[in-house]
């Protein structure tokens, strides 16, 4: 049996494609996990600074609105987590990349509320972090193929919260001209 996990160590730059960088270097140090939980809350605030009105609206035309990028949050978050889930259970299948435009133009996100989004990026949280937090180093350390590159799991924790806090800061700094921590 494994313990709970605390800390899950940041991974090496050969265990991600470069692609993937920024958001692994976004990643803040320490309990990553813990880090994440207490995040949906930061959504929730800054749904509520927004306003819903101007959450379902996109800051220029082509872009996304902020319901929109919720949702792709969310979406990219469970595509991730089961790459992790393959990874870590040995399953080095090729699983092929996912078209983020395709996802968000489909997924009806302004038809929904603000809180119902979050919500349901609470829900994926907490699914995430039971996936990750009983790893073993060795199971974190396994790699999968995604999108035609060699990845490990522990490098997936960190790309969806470096995703995650990159999308938070951008409409921080778009809506409210803050930034996310």
């Amino acid at each position: 049996m494994h313990a709970e996990r605390a800390m899950i160590p940041r991974p090496e730059p050969d265990e991600y494609s470069a692609y993937y960088a920024a958001y692994v270097a976004a990643a803040p140090d320490g309990d990553l996990l813990s880090v994440m939980e207490r995040r949906v809350e930061e959504w929730r605030r800054l749904a509520r600074a927004v306003g819903e009105e101007r959450a379902a609206q996109p800051s220029a035309p082509g872009k996304w609105s902020m319901r929109d990028t919720i949702q792709h949050v969310v979406d990219t978050e469970r595509v991730m987590a089961y790459r992790a889930l393959r990874a870590a259970r040995g399953d080095a299948t090729p699983l092929s990349p996912f078209e983020q435009d395709d996802f968000v133009r489909v997924a009806g996100a302004n038809d929904r509320t603000c809180d119902d989004l979050i919500g349901e990026l609470e829900a994926v949280r907490h699914a995430t972090i039971a996936l990750f937090r009983p790893l073993s180093d060795e199971a974190l350390a396994r790699r999968g193929i995604a999108s035609g590159a060699p990845i490990t799991a522990r490098a997936l924790a960190y790309i969806i919260a470096g995703h995650e806090l990159s999308h938070l800061r951008l409409l921080g700094e778009r809506l409210l001209g803050t930034s996310a921590s």
